[in-house]
């Protein structure tokens, strides 16, 4: 009997060592597919979010890029209308500099012949002038020429008068031929205007010379370039 006794608790032991497993590990063969199922679904919740997100962020970048080209053009358009009302507002006036040869290259032959036209008319007496090269001319302020440069030609004259008034008309009528400056002018009575020389041929009492400077605005360097092109 004791024996029987003592051959118990050794056959008890092993099953006394045995743990049952958690439920959750026991039961996990059932939950198996759907933490699956859950786990690739939430992988693919993940790629298409972040796939949203960057998709967000081009379509955001794609936006701001459509704006600023709109804004450009906005800005272009703006300038290009501001262009076309200055060009309606001042066509006129300088289809008119280039009438009097104020725009463009300088015309000398135009003015000789307007001094010989304007003396022929008036009936005034020999007159002489000269015409120095033309160089660039500087104004006391600064005055804004665009692609042109403003160019002067110095011409003094000399002019005997019956009258000081033939000096006026002279000035007045060479303007319509072009666009000058008067720099100075001085008169002064001659001598011999005595009954001897009232007798001879008709001669002024008067002498004047004038330095006048005519102006042109002539293409600058790259306008020149880009018409020659």
């Amino acid at each position: 009997m004791e024996s029987l006794n003592a051959a118990a608790p050794a056959a008890r032991a092993p099953f006394i060592a045995r743990r049952a497993l958690p439920y959750w590990i026991r039961d996990f063969a059932v939950v198996r597919p759907a933490v699956i199922t859950f786990a690739a679904v939430t992988l693919v919740s993940v790629a298409c979010a972040l796939a949203s997100h960057l998709q967000l962020a081009q379509a955001r970048q794609d936006e701001r890029q459509a704006h600023d080209m709109r804004d450009a053009a906005r800005r272009r358009f703006l300038y290009a209308e501001s262009e076309k009302q200055e060009i309606r507002s001042y066509q006129p006036l300088f289809v008119e500099l280039q009438r009097r040869h104020f725009v463009g290259a300088e015309n000398r032959l135009d003015w000789v012949d307007a001094i010989r036209q304007i003396q022929e008319r008036r009936r005034l007496l020999p007159l002489t002038y000269e015409i120095d090269p033309q160089q660039p001319y500087k104004l006391e302020g600064r005055l804004a020429t665009g692609d042109y440069q403003l160019r002067g030609s110095r011409m003094t004259v000399h002019m005997d008068l019956v009258h000081e008034m033939d000096l006026f008309q002279f000035l007045v009528d060479l303007r319509q031929h072009g666009v000058f400056t008067v720099q100075q002018c001085s008169m002064r009575r001659t001598a011999g205007t005595g009954a001897a020389s009232a007798a001879a041929a008709p001669a002024g009492n008067l002498s004047s010379d004038c330095t006048l400077h005519w102006l042109t605005l002539t293409p600058g360097v790259r306008r020149a370039a880009g018409a020659a092109r």
